[in-house]
């Protein structure tokens, strides 16, 4: 009897100790996952699922464990419980985010640097675009979104004035990113390319954590840590620059030195500009970087230096006017990356601008100074695969002064303000192939004791594994013009509301890419003088719309050594601003903009050439011979492109770039006389390009590193 009490109780402690942990595993369709793997963390417990997703194995073990199941293509499942209580379990896996095929958000965005859906160009792209001549702006004027103005050079998007863009260097603002220049002469940006690797471009639609913009923004992120010490030279038709990479333990610095002058140049190319003193300047960039355990510091740094002078045509004095300018600027951000554990991480950033102006119209002497700072703090936290959320603050702060000196008299006038904004976005990926991106962004402006709130929502469906579509809406807010503030403080803010639907679809070397959008304006400035002056008068109530079509494709694998895109835009856009006496499209709008660029590898040459071809429909103007406002259309734009590089050596570049090839002669518009001649009508004068054709040498030479100039090819 004694034995046999010992026996039940030996089997009643061998029951209890032996517990069995079953389940279920299928995948988001329920249909049932054969192989996945199924353990208790920290022991040797464990067993994989059968052909009908189910699993069952026994442990000794008791109290709470964590349950881990993991599989190919889905994230890992844990479930913490008493092992007691492991019975029966019903798991749905998660497909993985990380898997390629996981759905963007596309609607509105670019970008050139990353391995991304929206990547539409290369960084190379930027400076081996037949026409481009090696400037960032130039390269994105080819995608589709943008008007043709040439004759300005700057970026005007969807029907959007050139300040409706705004460009960040590491995610803070650069106030004054253009050289400065007159009319019918395109202006280029201060940056060299070269320091650059990652490019995002926004055509509408764009994140909460980015305002004051009513169009779009440029996002330029320097290069973080390069991989070898390099030296890079350039001699060029135009001037000279030179560029050293210096790498010891986690530090490196880069410094990057130009100057152009255009004197010889136009000795011998004629030009339609008569210059007094040909435009000449001189730049230099510094790029600092420091990694850290958790983290990476970047310092960068600019100053350029740039002048000219020359008679300006026109038709109501035959000696033309005066203009003079003398420009220098001074630019430096610092940014700072940080990884703080726990899934959060931290970025903060500062810029500094100071740009000062001094110009000689005529006998009128103007001197103008602009101050500005950008401060900022973002955060991020990754709660999960399917969700994150980021959180930022940020402050603007702009001083701009101007004294005017005329004839007989002068005058200052200026505005100091800031904007103070906060923000915060979540991204929720329902699966791959849904996604959504929230935000909500608000701006304090001190100069208006106003509070502007601006909702920002984004949405994206994958249809296949290949294509999507995508849809996005939000407000936009942008101060009016600090011209206009100077002499009207209390104006309030431009307003942009943007609707925007896009299909993508990428595989194997091809991008299609199909846009439609609804941008609609209110709040812009109107005033009754031909520009903003101390006598005008001011108000908001200006409005307006812009809507079209965006089409861009792209193909590097059809053909054998040829890369090509073309992209076309429709744009329809009307506005009642500034002066205009009603509603009607503004001269710097095109209804219609194409780009046609190719790059073609000549194996025996050793040569890649490249031939861009643009077409703009004609710009609006009024007429003063006919009754109406912007009556009138100018003849479209045309020009072709071609550059052809060669391949010395693996480190030496000889290259050509011919802009307008066949000399067409473009009309940005007319000047008009004042007065009528004997017919009663008035003369007008042709507004063209400042250069039929610009034809530019050059010859690079990389010394050391281990780069191959065909790569960048």
């Amino acid at each position: 009897m004694k034995i046999l009490n010992y026996l039940i109780f030996f089997i009643s402690i061998s029951s209890i100790a032996q517990t069995s942990i079953t389940g279920t595993v299928v995948e988001p369709d329920g249909t049932p996952v054969l192989g996945a793997n199924v353990y208790l963390e920290g022991t040797y417990d464990g067993t994989t699922t059968n052909m009908d997703g189910v699993f069952n194995f026994t442990t000794t073990q008791t109290g709470a464990h964590t349950l881990v199941i993991t599989f190919i293509g889905y994230d890992e499942f844990r479930h913490n419980a008493s092992v007691g209580q492991m019975q029966e379990i019903k798991v749905r896996l998660r497909e993985s985010m990380n898997s390629l095929n996981t759905v963007v958000i596309s609607a509105g965005s670019f970008s050139a640097g990353d391995n991304s859906k929206t990547n539409a160009l290369k960084p190379l792209d930027i400076v081996t675009t037949a026409g481009a001549l090696g400037d960032v702006i130039g390269a994105f004027q080819t995608l589709p979104g943008t008007s043709a103005n040439p004759d300005d050079g700057r970026l005007f998007i969807r029907g959007g004035q050139a300040d409706e863009t705004q460009i960040f260097i590491d995610g803070s603002r650069v106030f004054q990113p253009f050289l400065p220049v007159t009319g019918n002469i395109p202006t280029r940006g201060r940056f060299s390319p070269f320091l650059f690797d990652g490019i995002s471009f926004s055509t509408g639609g764009y994140s909460a954590e980015f305002g004051n913009a009513l169009s779009g923004v440029l996002l330029l992120n320097s290069t973080d840590l390069p991989l070898e010490e390099r030296t890079d030279l350039s001699v060029m038709t135009v001037g000279a620059s030179a560029s050293r990479t210096e790498i010891w333990n986690n530090e490196s610095i880069t410094v990057n030195a130009s100057y152009f002058n255009l004197g010889p140049y136009n000795e011998l190319i004629p030009q339609n500009n008569q210059f007094e003193d040909p435009y000449q300047s001189l730049a230099g960039e510094a790029v600092y970087r420091k990694k850290t355990n958790k983290g990476l510091f970047k310092a960068y740094g600019a100053y350029s230096y740039s002048d000219f002078s020359l008679i300006q045509e026109d038709i109501n004095l035959p000696d033309g006017i005066f203009f003079g300018l003398n420009n220098h600027n001074l630019y430096g951000n610092l940014n700072y990356e940080v990884e703080l554990g726990n899934e959060w991480s931290l970025e903060s950033g500062a810029s500094l601008s100071h740009d000062r102006n001094q110009l000689k119209i005529s006998e009128t002497r103007i001197r103008t100074q602009q101050n500005a700072t950008h401060l900022k703090v973002k955060t991020n936290k990754r709660y999960s695969n399917y969700f994150n959320m980021s959180y930022g603050i940020e402050q603007f702060s702009i001083n701009t002064n101007q004294d005017v000196a005329l004839t007989n008299e002068s005058f200052k006038s200026g505005i100091t303000f800031s904007n103070t904004a906060a923000y915060a976005e979540s991204e929720i990926f329902a699966n791959k192939s849904l996604a959504f991106k929230i935000g909500v962004r608000a701006d304090y402006y001190d100069h208006l004791q106003k509070v502007n709130i601006s909702p920002r929502l984004s949405a994206a469906l994958s249809l296949t594994d290949h294509s999507q579509v995508s849809l996005a809406y939000g407000d936009f807010y942008q101060p009016q013009t600090d011209q206009a503030l100077q002499y009207e403080s209390r104006l309030d803010n431009q307003r942009a509301t943007h609707f925007i639907a896009n299909y993508l679809y990428k595989k194997n070397g091809r991008m299609l890419r199909i846009e439609a959008y609804r941008k609609n304006y209110n709040q812009l400035l109107r005033y009754d003088t031909s520009m903003p002056e101390i006598n005008s008068s001011f108000n908001t109530t200006g409005d307006g719309y812009a809507q079209g079509l965006d089409v861009f494709w792209r193909d590097d694998k059809s053909l054998k050594n040829l890369e090509y895109w073309v992209s076309y835009s429709y744009l329809d856009t009307e506005r009642q601003f500034r002066n205009f006496p009603e509603q009607a499209t503004p001269n710097f709008a095109t209804d219609h903009n194409l780009s046609i660029v190719t790059k073609y590898w000549l194996e025996d040459w050793k040569s890649q050439l490249g031939l861009t071809y643009n077409l703009a429909s004609g710009r609006p103007y009024t007429d003063p011979n006919s009754s109406g406002f912007q009556n009138s259309k100018a003849k479209s734009f045309q020009s072709l492109d071609m550059s052809w590089a060669y391949l010395i050596d693996d480190q030496k570049i000889l290259y050509l770039s011919v802009s307008n090839v066949l000399g067409r002669d473009n009309v940005f518009g007319y000047q008009y006389s004042n007065t009528q001649n004997s017919n009663a009508q008035f003369d007008r004068r042709t507004i063209g390009q400042a250069a039929d054709r610009f034809i530019f040498l050059g010859f690079f030479w990389t010394i050391g590193g281990n780069d191959n100039q065909l790569d960048n090819l």
